[in-house]
């Protein structure tokens, strides 16, 4: 064929672009791809596909649990606080697989408010934060740390926080015990904040002194304006008229050797980390502090964390509404996805699989204009394999 036949305007050329549209036409027909139809091939993000290692293991119809902890010897121990609603029942119990019971006793329960976040130090200790406060309650909040002897099943001591170390609109929220620093070792816990005051605080187990670190700064504080998803609704980062769940610095994990603290915001994607022997000096300066802190990228809006024995992260992420592990090269993948997910909060590890509590944080009526949209019962899940089947390949 000539070059000159295909030259747009020529006689040939015109018949060629007709007799081309026909076929191309008649193929498109035959092929169905013309039909506004959906067909059951029709591809889909297989990120929306279930990972199908997720197993519903308890509910718990009146009661949101929050924590969890797996002792030495096997006993799941769950937080169940009150300081968003109230309920009846312990507040820190042991889940025996068809039930709750007390821990570490009926009548420890009396001496503690609203447990919250919770750890197991190298030792077998059991570490607990209260919040020190209950939903609809004007007493000034009491925030503590506890320190459990699970052998003994009683509290060997309580440290209580306060100023200058914690702030009147505080929110401890989850802690992690370094026995690495510090004559007894060294707690590390987030300061959340009710508003806009976010912190890591550090506590020398020895003395009980605690210390307010890396206040307000970049690493612990929720993003500007940042847009999260929850629950299918999307809300903007708003200090004065919050819509989903959002704060400051949430979620702690120490490293597997406890040279490194990580951390992350609630309302933010990113995860920072700084060396311990740092912030367990109470000598260092806030300068030294800050100039310390790595930023180690976006992981995602998160809340609980867990580190396995190779030093991988797992992480909760509240908009994919999965677990998410970070390998110790800083590479990404996705463990568990499933829409029963509706807000991952804090992990434990039981053998080969993980424990994970469920939230409906974001369906509190606070963030519904006093309308509880919550949709009981709340649920506790088992994960496993922890190296789920690729899918779409």
């Amino acid at each position: 064929m000539k070059q000159s036949s295909l030259i747009p305007g020529s006689r040939s050329g015109r018949g060629c672009v007709r007799l081309c549209a026909v076929a191309a036409g008649a193929l498109l027909v035959a092929s169905g791809a013309v039909s506004g139809a959906a067909r059951a091939d029709d591809s889909v993000d297989h990120g929306w596909t279930p990972t199908g290692n997720v197993t519903v293991v308890a509910r718990f119809p009146q009661v949101q649990a929050s924590g969890i902890a797996r002792l030495p010897d096997g006993r799941i121990v769950l937080s169940l606080p009150v300081s968003a609603q109230r309920h009846g029942g312990p507040v820190l119990a042991v889940w025996t697989g068809s039930g709750l019971v007390p821990f570490p006793s009926a009548g420890a329960q009396g001496r503690m408010i609203s447990p919250l976040g919770m750890t197991v130090d190298g030792n077998g200790q059991l570490w607990l934060l209260d919040e020190g406060a209950r939903a609809g309650s004007k007493a000034r909040q009491k925030p503590a740390l506890l320190h459990i002897d699970p052998k003994a099943n009683r509290i060997v001591r309580r440290y209580a926080l306060g100023e200058p170390a914690l702030l009147p609109d505080s929110h401890v929220n989850d802690v992690r015990v370094d026995l690495t620093h510090g004559e007894a070792g060294t707690a590390y816990i987030s300061d959340t904040s009710q508003t806009t005051h976010p912190a890591l605080v550090v506590v020398d187990l020895a003395s009980g002194r605690a210390r307010r670190i890396l206040a307000e700064t970049v690493s612990v504080s929720p993003v500007p304006g940042l847009v999260m998803e929850a629950d299918g609704r999307l809300g903007r980062y708003d200090p004065e008229h919050p819509t989903v769940a959002q704060g400051g610095v949430d979620g702690v994990a120490l490293s597997a050797d406890s040279s490194r603290l990580y951390w992350s915001p609630l309302s933010s994607r990113r995860l920072y980390s700084a060396p311990t022997a740092v912030l367990s000096d109470p000598a260092a300066s806030e300068a030294a502090i800050e100039a310390a802190v790595k930023d180690e990228g976006e992981v995602g809006i998160m809340d609980g964390m867990a580190t396995a024995p190779d030093g991988s992260l797992y992480l909760t992420d509240i908009e994919r509404h999965a677990v998410v592990r970070r390998a110790p090269d800083g590479a990404l993948s996705v463990v568990a996805q499933d829409p029963r997910l509706i807000a991952p909060d804090s992990l434990a590890f039981d053998g080969d699989s993980l424990l994970l509590t469920v939230g409906q944080w974001s369906r509190l009526p606070v963030f519904h204009d006093g309308r509880d949209v919550q949709e009981r019962p709340y649920v506790m899940v088992r994960i496993a394999p922890l190296t789920p089947v690729a899918r779409g390949q």
